[in-house]
């Protein structure tokens, strides 16, 4: 039997998830100054800097490291932030949650396992959550960015199982060579697909720079090393269901510090969201792995 979890351990799980859930608001400070790829090359290069220096080589994963680092580390974060940039966080904290349902589908084809009525309807939950928010008129026009969201959900849905078919490796060496591996392709993409960096860089203020620090030591430094510490500790049917306070804390600190309208489609979206994710995480919380970055 899985020993109960420590009411302190509670309290940092708790703690992760508002660290992670109140990325999406900085995040979205941050792009408002700094082109999302560029900070997405700097957020990796500091993470790279931060964490090689105390991991191990990942001796015989290169290949399968690098991999990752173009669907996790490149893809999944350039089309997550470029569509932060013009929707709400309140929205992306949702949509990204589709990532979930999508690693449930992969599952079920890769690995032939069953599906299953109550995650299928968990899945048919969290999608139509996700569609009545697309349906508010805030959105109207932004469709486009939506999509790259959830779009995001999906490559990380790829990553995923990329991950899981590496079998057992350290979370933190593995995203510190992701950061190794991301900060080139993301300056790559940058200079290819945006302008005005240089500008950008001089006009930043605090506000971009504490974004780009917020992601590398709090979202990456602190929240998954003490979500790797955790992990060693508890089973992952304990651990995966505070992996539903995330959305959570994102839409609220859109609320709090964005002043993101609060309306009634956006909750009714988000409740039907979670509840539809909670559904697949309560029957098959080792579908997701913990080694994959969430935000």
């Amino acid at each position: 039997m899985p020993f109960a979890i420590r009411p302190l351990h509670v309290a940092i799980f708790v703690a992760i998830m508002a660290i992670w859930g109140l990325n999406f608001v900085v995040g979205k400070i941050g792009i408002q100054q700094l082109p999302p790829l560029l900070m997405m090359t700097l957020r990796w290069a500091l993470v790279a800097v931060m964490l090689t220096p105390f991991v191990a080589r990942p001796k015989g994963r290169w290949r399968e490291v690098m991999l990752v680092s173009v669907t996790l580390g490149f893809i999944h974060f350039a089309l997550m932030f470029t569509g932060l940039q013009h929707i709400d966080a309140s929205t992306a904290a949702i949509a990204i949650q589709l990532q979930v349902p999508f690693a449930a589908m992969l599952s079920a084809i890769i690995f032939k396992d069953a599906i299953g009525w109550r995650r299928a309807l968990g899945m048919a939950i969290s999608f139509i959550g996700v569609a009545l928010i697309a349906g508010e008129p805030r959105l109207e026009g932004q469709y486009l960015a939506l999509a790259m969201v959830i779009a995001a959900a999906c490559i990380w849905s790829v990553a995923n199982i990329q991950i899981k078919l590496m079998g057992d490796i350290d979370g933190l060496t593995l995203i510190a060579w992701i950061g190794v591996f991301a900060t080139p392709q993301m300056a790559l993409g940058s200079w290819l697909l945006e302008d005005g960096q240089a500008a950008a860089l001089a006009a930043a203020d605090w506000r971009a720079w504490a974004s780009v620090a917020y992601q590398a030591v709090f979202v990456v430094g602190i929240g998954y090393g003490a979500w790797y510490w955790l992990l060693k500790r508890y089973a992952v049917n304990q651990v995966m269901p505070f992996m539903l306070l995330m959305p959570v804390f994102g839409v609220t600190s859109g609320v709090a510090f964005l002043d993101e309208p609060v309306t009634l489609a956006l909750v009714a979206g988000a409740a039907l969201t979670v509840f539809g994710v909670g559904i697949i995480i309560v029957r098959r919380p080792k579908l997701m792995a913990p080694e994959a970055e969430r935000v």
